[in-house]
């Protein structure tokens, strides 16, 4: 693809790093290429790059998705149980047992247990 023809956003493929990529802008002789869907740039050879394939721009536009899925939760802060379900309950019950014995590793399986719960029986 030729240089001059490359505007913001238009989305290519990168052979050197098999990977698509918005065109963001210029650095020097360099592309700056970001993820579709937002991430770190990298730099590419603007001679090197050309428009992504319906393939690949789908392909692109999947692992984005899959990404967002797996980062919407705020992993900040302990899951809250679901008042009525036993299931919540109960691992909230074993996530307090370990915060009083200051057992971090059995305090963090139980709210990861207690995510993936929510995530089977409390999501519409």
């Amino acid at each position: 693809m030729e240089p001059k023809a490359l505007e913001r956003g238009a989305v290519v493929y990168d052979p050197a790093t098999r990977k698509v990529g918005e065109y963001q802008d210029r650095s020097g002789p360099y592309a700056l290429l970001r993820p579709v869907g937002g991430g770190r740039e990298w730099q590419a050879d603007p001679a090197a790059l050309r428009p992504a394939t319906a393939r690949e721009l789908l392909s692109a536009g999947v692992r984005a998705a899959n990404e967002r899925t797996w980062t919407a939760d705020d992993t900040s802060r302990p899951p809250a149980p679901v008042r009525g379900c036993p299931t919540c309950e109960e691992l909230a019950g074993l996530r307090e047992a370990a915060q009083a014995v200051h057992d971090r590793s059995a305090e963090t399986d139980a709210n990861v247990l207690l995510r993936q719960h929510q995530r089977q029986e409390h999501r519409p």
